[in-house]
C-alpha cells in the first residue's frame, strides 16, 4: 500500500494527534496480526476437543448406547483433566500477557512535534520514528534525514552490515547496528514484514521439537493408529468367538482402548511445562518459547557474553596511555573528547567516553564512520588531512603494526579493562575505511566484574555445565574478566580473528574456552561447532552483535535491558536484566523435565501392559479381564495423584538420554509383572471356576498394588513427603474397596478369590525383582555386544 504522504511528510513535526486517529481508523495500524498467546476460545476448544478427549467421546457413546452408565465413571477423570487443563492454560495466558505487555518492543516517534515512545504496535503508517543501534525496525519505512548501518540477515540470512541514508528504504525485521536516523513509515501493520517479525527469526533457528515433546508426539500418533484395529478385533473376538454379550463386548473393548491411551502422561505434561513457565515468570523471567524449558534442561554448554554478563553493562573511563611524545595527554584528551561529542551515545563505550570527556564548544566533523561491529573501530574527518580513529588497536594498526605495542596493551589488559586505541589517520582508498594510522594513546575503560558472577558460574560448573566466554573485546582483556568472575578454564583464550576458517573455529570451540575479537557470524559458528560436537548449547546475549548467535542456540536467553532485537528473537528474556538468575532458571527446567520423565513411566505402565493384553486377548480363549471403571481405580490411585505429587520436588540433576526410552526401560518390569499377574490369575480362575466378576475384581486391584510398587521405585530416594504419600494412596484404595467398591466396579470376594489376591501380593515384589535384574543383565549384554561391533 503506497503511503499517503510523501516521505517526511508535510512537516518535520510528524504527525497530528488528529492524523492519527484518521489512520486507526482506516486501519492503518501497525498491530501484529496474530497474539504471541493462545486466544481463551482457542484455549477451551483445544482442551475440550483433543485427540483422545474425542476418542473417549465415542466410547463414551458406545458404553452408553448399551446401557453401561456405570462404567462411564472415568469421564468423571477426563472431565476433570480438560478443566484442569483450561484454568491452567488460562492463567498462563493472562500470566505471560502481562509479562509480555512489559517486554514489548517499543519505538520513539515524533507527533505533534515531540517525541513520544509508544509501543510498536501502536504506529500508524505515515509516523516519523527515531532510529538508533539495537533498534529493530517494526515497519517498513523510509530514512529521511541521518545515516544508520543496518543488518537485514533476519530477512536475507546474509549478516553483511548495509549503510542506509537518505531515500533508502528500510525493512521491517533488520535492526539497527550503529548511527542514527529518522524515518517514515511506508506499510505497517499486514502489509509489511511486521505481522512476521518474531516468527521470521525463529523460522531461520530452530524449527524442530525436542526429545520429550517430539517422542510424546510419536507415541501418540503411534497409538491413535494402533486403536482402530486392535479394538476392533478384540470386540469380535470377544462377541462373535467368546459368546461374550454385546454389553460385555463394549464394557471389555472399552477397557482395552482406555488402557492403551496416555492421555494423562500428555496433560501431566502439557500442565507441567506451563506451571513451569508460570513459575519462571514470578522469578522475572518471561519464556517466549514453551518448548526450550526442556532443551534448557539438557544444555551443557552455555555461550555467555562479557559485558552484561560477566561484568556489569556500566563502563567507566579509565585514563590514557599515551603512545607519542609529539602531543601533551592534555592535548590527546582534548583530541578524543573532540572525537566522541560528534559521535552517537549508541553503546556503552562511547556513552561512558561522552561522560567522562565532555567540552565546551567541540571541534563539528564534516565526516563520521560509526562503529562497526564488523571493522571493529569509529572515524571521523573534520577535513581530509585530519581524521582519528578509535578502536581495537590490532584493527587499525594490522597484525604486523599492532606487535611493538601488543606488551604495553595487554600489560594494561592484565586487569580487565578494555584497551582501545586512538590514532590519528588518513581516509582509505576510494574513501573506504582508513589509511596511514599514527598511533596517539591507548584509551582504558572497564566494566566491574558482577558481584553475584562467581557464585553464578560455580553453580554451572558444579552441575557439569561448561561456560564459553564469546566477545568481541581484546582476549587477553575478556579472560581476565573470566578469571575474575571464576570460570573455569578461563586461562584459555584465543582471538578469534586468528581463526580463519570454519575448520579452524571446530578445532578451537573444545580447546579453549575464552574468545576475544569474535565477529558477530564467528558467535554463530562456534554455536554450531559445537552443536555439531552434540553439545546442547545454550547462548545469552544483550546486543545486536548477538543476534546471529541467539537464533542459531538450541536455547537463546536475552537480557531486558538489551537490544530490542535480542529480546525478540530469544526463547528466554531476563526481565530483571541480571544473569544471577540463570542458576534458578536452569534448575527450574531440570526440576520439570526430570520429574516428568519419571512420573512418565508410571502413565507409560498402564499402556504397555494395556497394549500387550489387548494382542493377546484377541488370540488367546480369555475376555479381557477389566472393565473402564477398574482401569480408572488404577489410573487415579497408583498414576495420577502421585505423579503429580512427584511433579513438584526438586531435581536438579543433568537430562540425558531419550525421553521416551528412558521413561519405557523403567515402566518395562512393572508393566511385565502386571501382564504375568493377569495371564497366571486368568488360568487360576479356569482351574477354580470362579466368576469374571471376582477375577476381574482381583486383576484391578492386583494392577494398582504392582502400580504401588512403581511409585515406589520412582520416588526414591525416599523422604516424609514420599512417606505421607504412600500411607495415603493405601489409605484411599483400603477406603474405596471397604467404603464405595460400586463406583469402580469393585465385586465382593469369595474365599478363593482373595486366597488367590494374597498369593499374588506376595509374589509382586519377587517378580518385579527378577525382572528388573533380567532386564538390567539385557541392557548389559547388548551394551558389550554394540562396544564390540564398534
Amino acid at each position: 500500500m503506497p503511503s499517503s504522504q510523501p516521505p517526511g511528510g508535510p512537516s518535520p513535526q510528524g504527525l497530528t494527534s488528529a492524523q492519527v486517529r484518521q489512520r486507526v481508523q482506516a486501519g492503518q495500524v501497525n498491530t501484529p496480526p496474530d497474539s504471541p498467546t493462545k486466544s481463551v476460545r482457542r484455549i477451551v476448544f483445544e482442551n475440550l476437543f483433543s485427540f483422545f478427549n474425542l476418542i473417549f467421546y465415542v466410547i463414551a457413546g458406545f458404553l452408553i448406547a448399551v446401557g453401561s452408565f456405570e462404567e462411564l465413571v472415568f469421564l468423571l477423570v477426563v472431565g476433570a483433566n480438560t478443566a484442569i487443563g483450561i484454568i491452567q492454560e488460562l492463567h498462563s495466558k493472562k500470566k505471560l500477557d502481562e509479562l509480555s505487555l512489559l517486554s514489548a518492543p517499543k519505538a520513539t516517534v515524533i507527533r505533534d512535534g515531540t517525541e513520544q515512545t509508544i509501543p510498536t504496535a501502536h504506529l500508524v503508517q505515515d509516523d516519523r520514528i527515531l532510529l538508533a543501534a539495537g533498534n529493530q525496525i517494526s515497519a517498513d519505512a523510509q530514512v529521511v534525514s541521518g545515516s544508520v548501518q543496518v543488518n537485514e540477515s533476519l530477512i536475507t540470512g546474509e549478516s553483511d552490515e548495509i549503510t542506509k541514508g537518505p531515500g533508502s528504504t528500510l525493512l521491517s525485521g533488520s535492526f539497527v547496528v550503529s548511527g542514527r536516523c529518522q524515518a517514515v513509515l511506508t506499510h505497517v501493520g499486514a502489509d509489511s514484514y511486521a505481522s512476521q517479525l518474531t516468527n521470521e527469526a525463529k523460522k531461520s533457528k530452530k524449527s524442530h521439537l525436542p526429545g520429550m515433546m517430539r517422542s510424546l508426539n510419536r507415541l501418540l500418533l503411534a497409538i491413535g493408529i494402533l486403536i482402530v484395529p486392535i479394538g476392533g478385533a478384540l470386540y469380535y473376538r470377544q462377541t462373535s468367538l467368546l459368546g461374550l454379550s454385546v454389553r460385555e463386548g463394549v464394557e471389555t473393548t472399552a477397557a482395552a482402548v482406555i488402557g492403551m491411551i496416555p492421555e494423562g502422561l500428555y496433560l501431566m505434561v502439557s500442565l507441567a511445562l506451563a506451571a513451569s513457565v508460570l513459575r519462571l515468570a514470578t522469578k522475572g523471567t518471561l519464556v517466549q518459547d514453551l518448548k526450550c524449558t526442556e532443551t534448557l534442561a539438557r544444555v551443557d554448554v552455555l555461550c555467555v557474553d562479557k559485558t552484561g554478563t560477566i561484568t556489569q553493562p556500566e563502563m567507566a573511563y579509565c585514563g590514557l596511555l599515551p603512545l607519542t611524545t609529539e602531543l601533551e595527554e592534555t592535548e590527546i584528551e582534548a583530541h578524543l573528547s573532540d572525537f566522541v561529542s560528534n559521535m552517537a551515545p549508541d553503546n556503552e563505550t562511547m556513552q561512558a567516553l561522552q561522560t567522562a570527556l565532555q567540552r565546551e564548544d567541540p571541534r563539528k566533523a564534516v565526516q563520521v564512520l560509526g562503529f562497526s561491529s564488523e571493522t571493529k573501530y569509529s572515524a571521523v574527518a573534520y577535513s581530509r588531512e585530519d581524521c582519528y580513529v578509535l578502536g581495537a588497536p590490532e584493527f587499525i594498526l594490522g597484525a604486523s603494526g599492532y606487535v611493538p605495542y601488543r606488551s604495553l596493551a595487554e600489560e594494561a589488559m592484565a586487569d580487565g579493562s578494555r584497551v582501545l586505541l586512538f590514532a590519528a589517520c588518513l581516509p582509505g582508498p576510494e574513501g573506504r575505511g582508513i589509511a596511514d594510522a599514527r598511533p596517539l594513546a591507548f584509551v582504558r575503560l572497564k566494566n566491574p566484574v558482577r558481584e553475584t558472577a562467581k557464585e553464578t558460574f560455580a553453580y554451572f560448573h558444579d552441575q557439569g555445565v561448561t561456560v564459553k566466554v564469546i566477545s568481541g573485546d581484546n582476549p587477553v582483556t575478556v579472560a581476565a574478566a573470566a578469571n575474575e568472575a571464576g570460570i573455569q578454564g578461563a586461562d584459555k583464550y584465543v582471538d578469534a580473528s586468528t581463526l580463519e576458517s570454519y575448520e579452524d573455529i571446530q578445532n578451537a570451540c573444545e580447546e579453549y574456552n575464552v574468545f576475544g575479537r569474535v565477529k558477530p557470524n564467528q558467535k554463530k559458528l562456534l554455536v554450531q561447532a559445537l552443536q555439531e560436537n552434540k553439545h546442547t548449547v545454550a547462548m545469552t546475549g544483550d546486543g545486536v552483535n548477538d543476534v546471529l548467535a541467539l537464533k542459531e542456540a538450541d536455547c537463546s536467553v536475552a537480557m531486558a535491558s538489551g537490544s530490542e532485537v535480542a529480546a525478540q528473537i530469544s526463547d528466554l528474556v531476563l526481565m530483571n536484566s541480571d544473569f544471577a538468575s540463570m542458576p534458578s532458571v536452569v534448575a527450574e527446567g531440570r526440576r520439570v523435565i526430570n520429574n516428568i520423565e519419571r512420573a512418565a513411566s508410571l502413565y507409560l505402565v498402564k499402556n504397555i501392559f494395556s497394549l500387550i493384553l489387548a494382542i493377546i486377548s484377541i488370540t488367546a480363549a480369555f475376555s479381557y479381564p477389566l472393565t473402564p471403571s477398574q482401569l480408572t481405580l488404577m489410573s487415579l490411585i497408583s498414576i495420577g495423584i502421585p505423579s503429580l505429587i512427584l511433579a513438584l520436588e526438586p531435581n536438579e540433576s543433568l537430562v540425558s538420554g531419550k525421553f521416551l526410552q528412558n521413561a519405557i526401560l523403567r515402566a518395562l518390569p512393572a508393566a511385565l509383572t502386571d501382564l504375568f499377574i493377569i495371564i497366571f490369575v486368568l488360568l487360576f480362575q479356569k482351574a477354580f471356576a470362579i466368576s469374571n466378576a471376582e477375577i476381574s475384581t482381583v486383576t484391578a486391584l492386583l494392577v494398582t498394588i504392582v502400580g504401588f510398587f512403581m511409585v515406589w521405585k520412582v520416588a526414591k530416594p525416599v523422604n516424609r513427603l514420599h512417606l505421607g504419600m504412600m500411607g495415603g494412596l493405601i489409605a484411599g484404595l483400603v477406603f474405596i474397596v471397604l467404603v464405595i467398591p460400586g463406583v469402580f466396579s469393585l465385586s465382593p470376594l469369595s474365599f478363593g478369590s482373595l486366597l488367590i489376591l494374597t498369593v499374588f501380593v506376595l509374589l509382586i515384589p519377587s517378580v518385579i525383582w527378577l525382572l528388573n535384574k533380567g532386564l538390567e543383565g539385557l541392557e548389559l549384554l547388548l551394551a558389550k555386544v554394540g562396544r564390540r561391533d564398534a
